[in-house]
This record gives structure tokens, sequence and C-alpha cells, in this order.
């Protein structure tokens, strides 16, 4: 694939066209700091490798140096494996901290399980505050993710976000005139976190965080920010308007662009992994969610809950892939196109 050298940010990144895996990854030390937990964060000795750990003592977690205006951010993450019920990982943007009541956020969380039982993510939308009005979904992975490393990358910008899960987009969320302030358009932070979710992240609270099987670790590596740095002080659009060449050089990586290629390789991890959407949870949205394109086959696979009405499908399909290559999402890709 033909190759593009861009300068974003001072640094000079080679990414190959559409695909997350080979934008050049940064040190620790060149964009990003310690959070919390400082002494529960382990850094590699070239700096390119980063280790969570959550102990009974705290849990730990990282945050981009600088704050973003739109961009493109990524990680490869090895999750913790066995009893892991209560535990969450997030791999996130948000500007909570400058913005309380008015915070942005885009979220991938993985939820923990208890033994036999596999990991959940779930990607969730935030703008302006808009808590109330959560746009989660959620997924099961074609993969083990304890036992290797997966690449998960959020991109954002003015017109659309793409959630991807190694090469494979899962998730876009496009701008329309319905949802006004609640898509994000504020700077915001990227974020790595592991902590302790008991109330809430396995069976709405029922497994709790059990500290016999820890201290629990979770691996980050291939670190990439693309994107334009912005003080969050300055006002939009003046901060902005600084942008310009930053959102054009994003804008021709083909990353947002969602071909049909990629669109058909969504449709179908959605089709076979999916297991919430809430565009299909009517008790909650009687109304519907403004930008949800309600895709009629799609629809009939769930409850007005907006949870799936049967698992079999799913199972199966989990079940075929993992005998074929448990490592692999990319050949599931190139198999589902």
């Amino acid at each position: 694939m033909a190759h593009r050298i861009l300068t974003i940010i001072g640094i000079i990144s080679i990414i190959s066209y559409a695909t997350a895996a080979n934008v050049t990854t940064l040190s620790f030390k060149d964009a990003y700091e310690p959070l919390f937990g400082h002494g529960n964060i382990v850094r590699s000795a070239d700096d390119r490798n980063v280790r969570l750990i959550l102990d009974q003592s705290t849990g730990s977690g990282f945050i981009s140096s600088d704050m973003y205006n739109h961009g493109f951010f990524s990680a490869s993450i090895k999750l913790p494996s066995d009893y892991t019920a209560g535990i969450v990982v997030a791999f996130y943007t948000s500007n909570n901290d400058v913005f309380a009541k008015t915070h942005d956020e885009l979220d991938f969380e993985f939820l923990g399980n208890i033994r036999g039982k596999e990991w959940r993510v779930q990607t969730n939308v935030y703008g302006n505050g808009s808590t109330s009005r959560g746009r989660e979904e959620r997924y099961f992975l074609p993969f083990d993710p304890t036992a290797g490393f997966h690449r998960y990358s959020i991109l954002w910008t003015a017109h659309n976000i793409i959630f991807y899960i190694d090469d494979t987009p899962i998730r876009e969320v496009r701008r329309c005139d319905g949802m006004g302030g609640d898509y994000p358009s504020k700077p915001m932070s990227l974020y790595a976190t592991i902590w302790d979710a008991s109330t809430w992240a396995t069976a709405g609270g029922r497994y709790k965080v059990n500290y016999k099987y820890g201290p629990f670790a979770s691996e980050f590596a291939d670190l990439a920010l693309l994107g334009c740095r912005v003080d969050p002080i300055q006002m939009i659009p003046s901060a902005a308007a600084n942008c310009t060449s930053s959102y054009a050089e994003l804008a021709a990586t083909g990353l947002a662009v969602m071909t049909p290629e990629k669109r058909q390789a969504m449709r179908r991890y959605r089709e076979r992994y999916m297991s919430y959407s809430a565009c299909y949870d009517e008790l909650r949205y009687p109304s519907g969610l403004p930008e949800c394109d309600i895709i009629e086959s799609e629809k009939r696979r769930f409850k007005e809950t907006g949870h799936l009405r049967y698992g079999g499908r799913h199972r199966r399909h989990r079940a075929k892939d993992r005998a074929r290559d448990p490592m692999r999402l990319k050949s599931d890709k190139q198999a589902d196109m």
C-alpha cells in the first residue's frame, strides 16, 4: 500500500492507508505522563510499553501530555486473565478535568468477568455533558484478549467517529443536526486506566473484584497519537483555526473514510459480535437516537431492551473464529470481505 509522510504535532509519522496498525508509535515520554497510582505504572526499558496494575491499594492510569482537537488515538492492549470480575480497563478520550459540567468523552471500556466467562468491550459517546443520554454498545471479542496484544483505536473528526479493533471498524457515529451538542466538539486528552468497578462492571455488581487473584495487570504497547494539540484555555474557534493543516493531514490518511469494503467488514463484525446497542433500546429511547442508522436485519436480533434476543449465533461464530486462529482478527476481516 502507498505510504504518505505526515508531520503532525511535530512528529514524523508514516501511516499506511486506512491501516491503524501501521501508524508510527511513540515512546511514553514523547506524549504521555502518569495520572494516578504512580507506583503501579511500570514502563519498559525502551519506554514503549506500559503496564498498569490494580491491587488492593489502588488502580493506575496515564494521560496524554496534551489535549487534542480531533485526532486518532490508538494502542495495542493485553488484558488481565483468570478471574477478572469487577475490573474495568479503559482507553478513552475526555475533557472532564477542564469542562466538568459539559465534558465530552469517547470510550473503549473492557469489562472483566468471572472465571470461564470472557471479557466484553463497550464503546460510548458523550458530548457536552450528555451523560444522561449514554450511547453504549457492547460486543464480544472473536479472540482471547488476554493471550496477546490487539490494537484498539478511536478516530475522531468534526464529521464522524470510528472505533477500530485491529484493522476492522466496529462502530461509526456520523455527526447530524439532531445530535446538537451531544457530538463531542471540545479538545480532549487521551486516558488509559485500570480500576475497581465492583459496583457495576460484572452482572450489575453481583460479582466483585477478588484480590486473591491479584494483582491484575493490563499492558499497553504501540502507543499512537495523531492530531492537533491545543491549549484548552483558548476559545474555539481561534484554537481550531491553528489546526487547519493538521485536519487536512489527518483527512489525507483515509482513516476517517468508510469505504464499501470497510463498511462491509463493520457490518459483518456487528452481526456476529454486538450484544447490546442503545440504538435498539426502545425502552430507554422510545423515539430513538438521531444519529442511529437502523438496519432492519440487525434490529431483528435485538429485544426492545437493546440486548440480543438469543446468543447462539454469535457464540457459534466466536467458536469458529477462535478455532481458525484466536490471535488474528485481521484474518477474520479478510475472510469476511
